[in-house]
């Protein structure tokens, strides 16, 4: 009758194991807020904490304005001289066109004293130099006014631009920065730790937060040797613990190629039964909050 029993299905034994999320702050501060604590479920982008953000708020605002000064350099560049400046350049260009044409006349007259002797060369000559000073001073003022209306040289608002795009650039480093002061969790899961109090200095790169997000759960069991060589990737099997209620169904996702123990003189027949071999498997996020991490739990392939 003994015989006629059905054979027990194997069993490995293991753990629970979790791949925790370190949140940490690529810059220093001092821990101003503080909004989660352990044991709490968090959703994806929920604030975890904010560090003191007083110099880099100051060097954003400092960038941003840094960029309108320099976008509103460029578009001066790319226009004339004002409305009003133009004005006086007109202004002065009607008053040397006027005497431009009082100093003409005037050398028309003394070319006719001249001729009749009424005048000396001197005079005469003094008449000339003044209307030649007259009319280039017309010329000179009317180029000016024609450079007025033109915009900035090409290579000089080529030149402004990058200056617009390195202010740019500096404005979202300084933006980047000051977002590092706040941060908020990567993915939904489960607060495991935090490593600060609100008032305590954190030095940068120094996690503040631990999460446990639900896909980061795995179970690890150990198989000996002799069934290490039908186990692969996706196979499915399922999990019993203490408290746990119905088996968890979960899927092998690593099978170690490596052997956990290693007899001490040579493989042989009698010892290769010692060797185990690590497999870990993962439950589904729902059956996940079911498991905690170090619980003992026994596998059982399928």
């Amino acid at each position: 009758m003994a015989g006629c029993g059905q054979e027990a299905t194997p069993f490995y034994q293991g753990y629970v194991e979790g791949d925790y999320v370190y949140v940490a702050s690529s810059e220093a501060g001092r821990l101003d807020a503080l909004t989660v604590k352990r044991g709490q479920q968090v959703d994806a982008n929920a604030p975890l904490f904010a560090l003191e953000a007083t110099r880099e708020r100051a060097a954003r605002d400092q960038a941003s304005a840094q960029l309108a000064a320099a976008i509103a350099q460029l578009e001066d560049i790319g226009t004339g001289k004002r409305p009003a400046e133009i004005d006086v350049s007109r202004a002065q260009l009607a008053q040397a066109e006027a005497a431009s044409r009082r100093s003409a006349a005037q050398l028309q007259r003394d070319n006719a004293q001249f001729r009749v002797g009424g005048i000396a060369r001197a005079q005469l000559d003094d008449s000339r130099e003044q209307a030649q000073s007259d009319a280039a001073r017309v010329r000179e003022l009317r180029a000016q006014l024609e450079v007025a209306n033109l915009p900035g040289r090409e290579d000089q608002r080529v030149a402004q631009a990058a200056t617009v795009e390195a202010a740019r650039a500096t404005l979202a480093q300084a933006d980047w920065t000051l977002a590092q002061k706040r941060l908020a969790a990567p993915a939904a899961g489960r607060v495991f730790d935090t490593m600060y109090r609100v008032g305590e200095w954190v030095p940068a790169g120094s996690p503040v937060v631990s999460l446990l997000p639900p896909g980061n759960i795995k179970a690890r069991f150990f198989v000996p040797e002799t069934v290490v060589g039908s186990l692969k990737a996706g196979q499915q099997a399922s999990l019993r613990c203490d408290g746990c209620g119905d088996p968890i169904p979960v899927h092998i996702d690593y099978v170690s190629d490596q052997a956990e123990y290693t007899p001490p003189v040579i493989y042989s027949r009698e010892n290769r039964s010692k060797l185990v071999y690590m497999v870990e498997a993962r439950p589904t996020p729902d059956a996940a909050a079911r498991l905690h991490p170090g619980q003992p739990v026994e596998a059982t392939l399928q």
